[in-house]
């Protein structure tokens, strides 16, 4: 198991570490999402929880952004540089989620398709559009991951003399787009499991499917197996097949929950950056 990364080689920020009341609800949110962790091989669960936090980290930020008494600080803050950087970034973090959103998507389309190809059962069985979406989707995603990582690694804007609740608000600032990378990558490393194929027939399904190593598996390496399994066989047993719908109905259930949670994260992202864009203008 690992912990969210929560650091970066490069971050030496001028900037005390002290709490302001005014920022204690959004740390709290925080400081749950620090101590989450996650395997290199996370569950559509843990993908979900993990969205589900950053929500509420960004609904936090929000709060805290709009407040009167933060909004007219940050307005009277002279250097504002270091907002450029955030909304820099926020844009970025804006065209990642709307990708990762558009991934998500397309793969529930893709499920969909095969779904219906079972419940015809009529021709030749062939999963070819859905294996080459896969292959598509893992690289799409370990390229968003790059991406992550070298945002994550940026220097940061120095910044000094300025009062308790403009450090505070900078502090979280930054901490909320570096647990925001840390909950992407997480959900990116989950959209490119690896593409197994079963070392033969049924073997490897029935491992999958003992109750016992469930939780130890991806949920997409999970139907990867059983869909190549049915399909390379030509195996249309009636048990079989319902083994396979019953896995894709709960995968596509899952993504409609991780697909609802970018949504919500990508609104979050909007409200944020339309803020920061009204505390550059006031002069």
């Amino acid at each position: 198991m690992a912990s969210f990364s929560t650091k970066s080689n490069n971050r030496s920020i001028s900037l005390p570490s002290r709490s302001h009341p005014a920022t204690q609800k959004i740390e709290e949110e925080l400081n749950k999402l620090k101590t989450w962790e996650f395997s290199a091989s996370p569950t559509a669960e843990a993908v979900h929880n993990g969205l589900l936090g950053l929500v509420e980290v960004h609904k936090c930020m929000g709060d805290l952004l709009n407040l009167p008494l933060t909004l007219q600080a940050l307005s009277q803050c002279q250097n504002k540089k270091w907002v450029n950087e955030i909304l820099n970034k926020s844009v970025r973090f804006l065209d990642i989620c709307g990708t990762t959103r558009d991934l998500v998507s397309q793969f529930k389309e893709n499920v969909k398709d095969v779904q219906s190809l079972l419940r015809r059962r009529k021709g030749d069985l062939s999963i070819t559009n859905y294996t080459s979406f896969r292959k598509k989707m893992k690289k799409d995603a370990k390229n968003l991951v790059t991406s992550l990582k070298k945002m994550d690694h940026e220097e940061v804007v120095a910044v000094m003399e300025v009062d308790q609740l403009v450090s505070a608000v900078i502090r979280v600032l930054r901490e909320v787009t570096t647990i925001g990378i840390s909950v992407f990558q997480m959900v990116l490393v989950f959209l490119s499991a690896p593409i197994s194929k079963p070392t033969s027939k049924w073997s490897l399904v029935s491992r999958l499917v003992n109750k016992g190593n469930q939780d130890r598996v991806n949920e997409i390496e999970s139907v990867d197996v059983v869909l190549s399994s049915l399909f390379k066989c030509g195996a249309c047993e009636v048990e079989k097949i319902q083994l396979v719908q019953s896995k894709l109905g709960t995968l596509e259930a899952h993504f409609e929950c991780i697909e609802n949670g970018l949504d919500n994260i990508f609104r979050c992202l909007v409200r944020s950056r339309s803020t920061l864009l009204n505390v550059v203008s006031c002069q």
